[in-house]
């Protein structure tokens, strides 16, 4: 299942909507195109840890969640209260290292999506919340917080939300952003805008 999807089935897009005041539709859109860069830039963080690609990087990707907020973003953005957007702008400076890049998601996803760049910016925030609540409470409830395994828990949800949004989008939007094949969208959105990301 993709992470749209997800994200749907669990009333976060339905949350974002009423708080945006669009549509679910719209909702959808924009999460479909703003997607592949926030889990592209969870990606890099998790390649940023100990190349070996096993226990070290899951176990940092666990310790990062919570340390951003772990699944008290997700309820966040789902109670009925307005969302404290200030949480996601915390995490969205941690994967993608300035407001730069986060314009520049907003701008890519605008040209991919239709929607207007100010809303987009306005839902990124709301976004990034609504995955890195998701990722923690999945990993908590699996147990795996500490990343004993790259092929289950969080490795395995990391991989199978990057392999959902990439490949299988229906609209396509993951494959498009992915000029490179790598499965990180961000690579490229950041060498179109000439940014360097290391």
């Amino acid at each position: 299942m993709q992470i749209t999807e997800i994200l749907a089935q669990i009333g976060g897009l339905k949350s974002i909507a009423n708080e945006l005041n669009i549509s679910q539709d719209q909702a959808a859109s924009g999460a479909e195109a703003l997607l592949p860069a926030i889990i592209g830039g969870f990606k890099k963080q998790v390649q940023t840890g100990p190349q070996s690609g096993g226990t070290g990087d899951m176990g940092g990707l666990g310790g990062l969640l919570g340390q951003l907020g772990g699944s008290g973003l997700l309820d966040d953005v789902l109670s009925p209260e307005p969302t404290h957007v200030n949480r996601g702008n915390d995490v969205l400076g941690q994967i993608f290292g300035s407001k730069d890049v986060s314009r520049t998601v907003a701008q890519n996803a605008a040209s991919q999506s239709g929607l207007d760049s100010d809303l987009l910016k306005k839902m990124l925030p709301m976004l990034a919340m609504l995955v890195t609540g998701f990722m923690a409470k999945r990993g908590a409830a699996g147990g795996d917080s500490q990343g004993s395994s790259s092929g289950g828990g969080l490795g395995g949800l990391l991989g199978g939300l990057l392999g959902g949004q990439s490949a299988g989008s229906s609209s396509g939007l993951g494959a498009m952003l992915d000029l490179n094949g790598d499965g990180n969208a961000l690579d490229d959105i950041l060498r179109m805008a000439g940014k360097a990301f290391r």
